[in-house]
């Protein structure tokens, strides 16, 4: 657990580090103070909104406890476990095996399960994907995943300036010498890939996270580790129809069909990766 902690600062300083160099190679730092300001605030609206949106967008409805009493009996002990509230429990109407957590905050969290992962999972495995979403709360991802959207966004943003300089006139001035054109290469082009694949490794180092995060919590790795395999079978079998793949980050598991590009940039780790780590964990 403090190796993938100590991973998430290291990825995050570099994040910040990158974003330093591109101030440094935007000259004035006007555009990136313009930049940071109208990206905060967007993430800001996103960080205490989106939960919201994206039980919107899925079609989640607040379960009844009457008619869901496993699934309100594993979130009630997993969350008792875990030290924080208990989060509201949503249900998603759809056959395609997944869930998710949001909320900005434990004080303000969901944990949502489509009906095709409840009728999919024993009572086990159910309670480990559970413990696996309240992880998620616990460590507080969904902050880091804005903190990390913040900065990459900014470093985006910025370099979307550069490719508008560039087509109406240059970076930092019309001048056209050779140092010039390969800063607005580097800063146009490659810090915004940099960015991008931080990020991608901040997500799948929280996964990681959250799988060993669970396991402790139930000191049993297996109920996920099962949870996983019969999710990553039956996602390939009936991948979700409803929502966005921007969202795909929110889930235990990648919601939607991808390809092999779309696997290596995946927010996911490789599910047989988690499969083996949890199951090399010493109970």
């Amino acid at each position: 657990m403090i190796k993938n902690q100590l991973k998430t600062f290291i990825l995050l300083a570099c994040l910040t580090a990158l974003l330093l160099f591109v101030g440094q190679i935007a000259g004035g730092y006007t555009g990136l103070i313009f930049a940071g300001v109208f990206v905060v605030i967007m993430n800001l609206v996103t960080y205490f909104y989106s939960h919201k949106l994206v039980l919107m967008m899925y079609k989640a409805k607040e379960a009844k406890e009457k008619e869901y009493p496993d699934l309100y009996k594993s979130v009630r002990e997993v969350a008792h476990l875990a030290g924080i509230p208990m989060p509201k429990v949503y249900v998603i109407p759809s056959s395609s095996p997944n869930a998710f957590a949001t909320g900005r905050n434990p004080e303000h969290a969901a944990v949502a399960c489509t009906q095709g992962i409840i009728d999919l999972l024993s009572k086990d495995e159910l309670k480990g994907v559970i413990a696996h979403e309240i992880s998620h709360i616990k460590n507080r991802d969904i902050l880091i995943q804005t903190v990390a959207a913040t900065i990459a966004g900014v470093i985006s943003y910025v370099a979307m300036m550069a490719r508008f300089s560039a087509i109406f006139g240059g970076f930092g001035g019309r001048s056209r010498d050779g140092g010039n054109l390969i800063s607005l290469l580097v800063l146009a082009i490659i810090t915004p890939l940099i960015a991008m694949l931080i990020q991608l490794a901040i997500s799948r180092s929280r996964e990681y996270l959250a799988d060993e995060s669970a396991a402790k919590l139930l000191h049993n790795p297996y109920g996920l580790a099962n949870a996983l395999e019969k999710l990553e079978t039956g996602i390939k079998h009936n991948p979700m129809k409803l929502g966005n793949p921007s969202t795909s980050s929110l889930f235990i598991a990648n919601p939607f069909k991808s390809g092999m590009m779309m696997s290596l940039l995946s927010t996911h780790p490789p599910m047989k990766e988690r499969i083996s780590k949890l199951k090399g964990m010493g109970f």
